[in-house]
């Protein structure tokens, strides 16, 4: 296993005093399995006081309560804990004391999953009280000791356990899941902020859609909105799953990256509660897309989503049943609309959504999609003209032809408009040509004109 400088020389330095330090963790873990760790953590048996002694100024007391600091070394900041055993949990999150130890094995003890209570000893063995180099072969998440234990003494390892069940691909051992399950409304307790921020990593992970099948009614205490779409079937010759099994797959099936996958856990939330069935037997779900936005809505304000992702998610959901054929000056024409990354994103979840749907007609239901996906490729790369940025005239030539105030805007968003129906090109003088003519026949007069009566 190769440590990383950096974490070498704060190892070296607890040697040099005479104290022991291990690499703990989830780096442990990542490394075993091949994968390069985000971040590593260090146990050692130096009290937090002698901690900021040894490292001086690159030392900063982040948790001194419960034993950590962190020391920055060569840029890199990396989390010390000192070696302890948890006292009593009264609040389902956080110990209400600690003892102090010297036992690397006792620390081990105190952590949530049989493959996070690993720990690299100096000599390069494992320390591996737990079994947990034996759950990483077989691909199992087993909580250390008693599962209902460890969930009662913080209630957030419920959701790190779908996390990592998300990101590793990982079966849950069934007396954990059991637990998980059991202790579920424990969940409520936990603050928005870190409920946020597990949903976000276990959104991202490779197995999502595994994960999303196995725990809705985990998932579901944090987020209720939820809970109706499992096992309701949708009696359509385009579905094969039920609400959830679509939302899952189709979660799974767009790129790992938050706003998407935000977007397709939503878009159909609506669904159970406008449900309707026609003479034929068949399913129909009109207006759930408004419902599923409003939902949304809610999730997005209780979990605390930042400003920027809830407003891309807000997007996306706003153009999710937007249908154009796959031309040019239709695509273009959305581009300069939406914007160009909005409808990338929106081609991106129309072809997870479809991928969620019945295999039968599958290619079909593709087709478009993809080949509007080239069409959208090949604008881009000829630097399609999609907002009034790229045009090749500016205000200052809209008030040279004669246009004032308002009507400048007025102009230049008609060009734009013009531009991508593909019915003008972006050159400077043809576009000078079409704002005379706008000028001459008394558009945007009536803009100017309110504009003065106000």
């Amino acid at each position: 296993m190769e440590i990383p400088n950096y974490v070498n020389l704060i190892l070296e330095r607890f040697t040099a005093a005479g104290y022991h330090a291990y690499p703990v963790g989830g780096c442990v873990r990542d490394a075993l399995l091949g994968l390069t760790p985000d971040d590593w953590d260090v146990t050692a048996d130096a009290p937090p006081e002698r901690t900021l002694e040894l490292f001086g100024a690159a030392a900063h007391p982040t948790g001194l309560q419960h034993g950590t600091v962190t020391v920055v070394s060569e840029g890199r900041a990396v989390e010390v804990t000192t070696m302890r055993r948890d006292g009593a949990y009264r609040d389902n999150r956080h110990p209400e004391s600690v003892t102090f130890t010297d036992r690397v094995e006792d620390d081990l003890a105190r952590r949530d999953f049989t493959v996070n209570a690993m720990a690299l000893a100096p000599d390069g063995g494992i320390v591996d009280p737990f079994g947990g180099q034996d759950d990483l072969r077989a691909g199992v998440l087993r909580c250390v000791g008693d599962a209902r234990q460890r969930f009662d003494e913080d209630a957030l390892r419920i959701l790190r356990l779908l996390r990592f069940a998300s990101r590793l691909g990982f079966i849950v051992e069934p007396s954990t899941s059991d637990a998980a399950r059991e202790k579920r409304e424990l969940l409520r307790t936990v603050a928005a902020e870190r409920v946020y921020a597990e949903l976000n990593k276990l959104l991202c992970g490779g197995h999502v859609a595994r994960t999303l099948l196995d725990f809705p009614d985990v998932l579901g205490v944090v987020m209720p909105e939820i809970l109706p779409c499992a096992g309701f079937e949708q009696h359509s010759p385009h579905h094969c799953f039920d609400v959830w099994g679509h939302t899952a797959r189709s979660v799974g099936a767009a790129p790992p990256r938050r706003e998407l996958r935000w977007t397709m856990l939503f878009h159909d939330l609506g669904k159970p509660q406008c449900f309707t069935v026609d003479e034929r037997g068949v399913g129909h779900f009109y207006g759930h897309t408004a419902i599923s936005c409003e939902l949304a809505e809610g999730i997005m304000a209780r979990l605390r989503f930042e400003k920027a992702l809830s407003a891309k998610v807000r997007a996306q959901l706003a153009c999710f049943d937007d249908a154009f054929p796959p031309e040019r000056a239709a695509l273009h024409r959305e581009m300069a609309r939406r914007g160009k990354d909005v409808v990338s994103d929106l081609l991106l979840t129309k072809l997870a959504d479809n991928a969620a749907k019945s295999p039968e007609g599958l290619e079909r239901a593709q087709k478009p999609w993809l080949a509007a996906r080239e069409v959208f490729d090949l604008l881009v790369a000829e630097g399609a003209c999609c907002e009034l940025a790229d045009l090749a005239v500016n205000g200052g030539d809209m008030a040279a032809v004669g246009f004032r105030g308002r009507a400048i805007g007025a102009a230049l968003r008609k060009l734009l408009c013009e531009v991508a129906e593909e019915r003008l090109p972006n050159e400077k003088p043809a576009l000078l040509r079409r704002a005379e003519r706008l000028y001459g026949s008394g558009y945007g007069a009536e803009v100017t004109k309110n504009r003065g009566e106000a």
